[in-house]
Parts: C-alpha cells; structure tokens; sequence
C-alpha cells in the first residue's frame, strides 16, 4: 500500500494539476487552434466573472444566481436524506418492508434524474417545486441504498444483544441501526450531494426562471460564451465546496469510530 501523502504535497500536487489544465486552457484560444468565440481564455472567463458579481444578467447577479440554486438544491437534498435514510433502515431491519419496497424502488433508481424533467414542467412548471423534484430524484437513491447498506453491516452481536434486553422496533432502528449506520449513510449523503446538483443544473436548463442554469441558457441563446462558462465554473466551485464539507464530516466521523485508513 502507497504512503499517504501529506497535506503539502496534496496542495502541491493539487497546484500543478490545476496549473497544466488552465495552460492548456489559455493556449487552445490563445495560438488559434480554438476560436475565442466558442472557448475564450481563462483570463476572459474571470474578467466576466468580476463583471457578472455586480452586473445583472438574465435578471440577477452571479451570485443572486448561484443563491437561488443552492435553495433549490438544499430543499431538494434535506428532502432526500429526510425520506431515504428512514426508509433505507426501515428496509434493512423489516425484510417485508424490504420485499415490499425493492422492486419499486430498483425500477426507480434507473431512471435518470433527467427524465424527470417534462413531469416537472408539466406540474410545476418554472417554480421551485420542478428543479426540487429533479434533485430529490438524483439525491434520493443513494440516501436509501446506503442507509440499507449500513443497517445490514450492523454487528449481529449488537443486534443479539439488544433483543435479549427487550429492545423494541423504533428503539432498535434509533439506538442501535442508526449510530453504527452512519458512516455509512454520510458516505451516501456525499454520494447524494454530487447527484443532486448535477441534476439541478440539468433543471435549471428547462424547468427555471433563476439559478445558474437559467443564467447558461439565456448567455447560449445570446452567443455569450463567456458568461456560459463563468457558470460552469461557478458551477464546478460550489459542487467541490460541498463535496469537500461532507468528505470532512465523513472523515471525521471515521476517526471518532476508528475506521479511518
């Protein structure tokens, strides 16, 4: 097994990659081999983003967007881990919830996220409810499967003890499936969290009047390519500051448990 790297050598490593990618970015233009039409420098990019901070455009600053998205996103993610985590213990300790349940939800979980978006439209239209909907529809799955995941790992010994001491249904879920569940179930939170603002975006490009997405499509339909990117790197940020946060309480929760590599 290969040696840890150190905090330093992660930032470092982390530099030079994210140096090569933007080389590479600010040459394709910059020589001609890409128009600055279709792929503007990166010095471009982030002058427009200055620009947009304090500019409306389609209706809202940049970060008025991006405000807008993270609710939507948030509303939808708090939905899932509400209704996934419950069902997916539920599921695990009751095998005839679990019978029951499955064969829905198997059928479900293929559906991508994105084909939810004409019902969305259709019942919701460009309100808050459509890209809710798609995102709990992204974030939902992985909430449920890890939960269930977790309940089943649960030490058999624990169990065996619990129910020789009288331990009943709901006391066993709260006390003994959950607490010994959660580093699975926060390793699906970040699983759930990625799904979710994917899907979101995906949203925002059909069923919104506001966030980013709505942003991208309106700068497409102007030829701002610029401002297209600035989203999609507005878009990158906030996915890698919520990832990050989540990779944090997981880490976290694996040392105080002693399962940390």
């Amino acid at each position: 097994m290969q040696q840890r790297l150190s905090w330093a050598e992660t930032v470092t490593y982390g530099f030079i990659g994210l140096a090569v990618f933007l080389g590479v970015w600010y040459a394709l233009p910059t020589i001609g081999l890409v128009p600055q039409q279709f792929l503007p420098s990166p010095v471009t990019v982030l002058n427009r983003m200055v620009v947009l901070m304090t500019q409306p455009f389609a209706g809202a600053t940049l970060p008025a967007h991006i405000g807008y998205s993270f609710i939507r996103f948030f509303t939808g993610f708090l939905l899932a881990a509400l209704i996934g985590i419950p069902l997916g213990l539920i599921m695990g300790w009751f095998r005839v919830v679990d019978e029951i349940v499955a064969p829905i939800f198997d059928g479900l979980r293929f559906i991508a996220p994105i084909a939810w978006v004409p019902f969305a439209a259709l019942w919701f239209g460009t309100g808050v409810g459509g890209p809710v909907m798609i995102i709990f529809a992204g974030a939902f799955p992985p909430c449920v499967i890890n939960a269930y995941r977790g309940a089943k790992q649960v030490d058999p010994q624990l169990i065996e003890a619990a129910e020789m001491l009288g331990t009943g249904h709901l006391r066993m879920m709260t006390e003994i499936l959950l607490p010994a569940s959660v580093p699975s179930i926060v390793a699906g939170l970040r699983v759930a969290a990625g799904l979710g603002w994917q899907s979101l975006v995906g949203a925002e490009l059909i069923v919104a009047s506001t966030g980013v997405g709505f942003m991208m499509v309106q700068a497409q339909g102007n030829v701002a390519t610029s401002t297209v990117m600035c989203g999609m790197v507005a878009i990158g940020i906030v996915g890698l500051i919520i990832d990050m946060l989540l990779r944090r309480g997981e880490e976290a929760i694996r040392r105080r448990r002693g399962l940390a590599e």
